[in-house]
């Protein structure tokens, strides 16, 4: 995830608060998902299809704010 904008990333997580929640669910979700796929875990299709569009919509949302302190720092 955000392959290229690492530097902002780690900034982000140290310096803002709600980029870093929207980073730690994302990766809750990340390891649930996976683990559904891979039977670790019961999951129906549904709660999984539900798990992967909200661990995308906090992509999104992160997206947005790299891209708001990109804007802002160049």
């Amino acid at each position: 995830m955000f392959e290229f904008d690492h530097e902002i990333v780690d900034f982000l997580v140290s310096e803002n608060k709600d980029f870093k929640r929207l980073f730690e669910k994302h990766g809750e979700l990340k390891q649930r998902v996976n683990d559904a796929n891979t039977g670790t875990i019961p999951v129906d299709n549904f709660t999984l299809e539900n798990m992967k569009k909200e661990k995308l919509l906090l992509k999104d949302r992160m997206a947005h704010m790299i891209e708001d302190y990109r804007r802002a720092h160049v």
